[in-house]
């Protein structure tokens, strides 16, 4: 009788397991390297990397990139770094939504924004590329730009002709300190993204 019913359960669970609904992809864009890991360019490095270690995740190198996977109240989030560089973070995104069979509506990229004010937190379902190499590497290898996307703003605070290196440069000392704070809610908006959905999330941390 006990094995008929730990049967059942096993069925059950797999089949909730395979539920493509149950799966989200949340994808930090950033450029591999130590050169990089304190620029503004991977602030969505800088979010997965600080919710994996608020839930004592661990990353592990798969194709492509670095995974950590994140067991949420009956879904399972899988956290991705691509290691492909920014120019070709579609890639990375492709394969793993592919492999794991998430939907679209599923995944949420996270990225800097020079056009938002630092720290400040836009949520859309769709948008441009917004001339954002990484946005325009997805926008390619998906053929649309109707994803989820959570924008970080960094502000554009450089003069004419530094953006790149404004964009590739370290935070400042009072960026640092404010980050903390930001970062925190990065981790509560993925969260309510898988459990709560899209709609909610935008309307309960948008301009936050």
């Amino acid at each position: 009788m006990k094995n008929w019913i730990f049967n059942i359960f096993s069925k059950k669970q797999i089949t909730t397991d395979s539920d493509p609904m149950k799966k989200f992809l949340i994808v930090g864009l950033g450029n591999i390297g130590a050169e990089y890991v304190n620029t503004r360019h991977n602030i969505g490095f800088k979010v997965v990397d600080h919710l994996a270690r608020k839930e004592s995740l661990d990353f592990q190198t798969v194709k492509l990139g670095a995974m950590a996977e994140y067991k949420l109240k009956g879904r399972t989030l899988f956290l991705l770094k691509p290691n492909t560089y920014m120019n070709l973070s579609g890639k990375a995104i492709k394969y793993w939504m592919d492999k794991e069979n998430i939907p679209v509506s599923n995944i949420l990229v996270i990225t800097d924004d020079l056009n938002l004010s630092f720290g400040t937190i836009r949520i859309k379902p769709k948008g441009s590329d917004g001339g954002h190499n990484g946005l325009k590497s997805i926008q390619q290898t998906l053929n649309s730009s109707d994803y989820p996307r959570f924008r970080f703003g960094i502000s554009d605070d450089f003069k004419k002709g530094k953006q790149v290196d404004y964009v590739l440069g370290e935070w400042t000392e009072e960026e640092t300190v404010k980050l903390s704070e930001r970062l925190d809610l990065s981790a509560e908006i993925i969260r309510s993204f898988a459990l709560a959905g899209l709609d909610t999330t935008m309307n309960t941390f948008n301009g936050k």
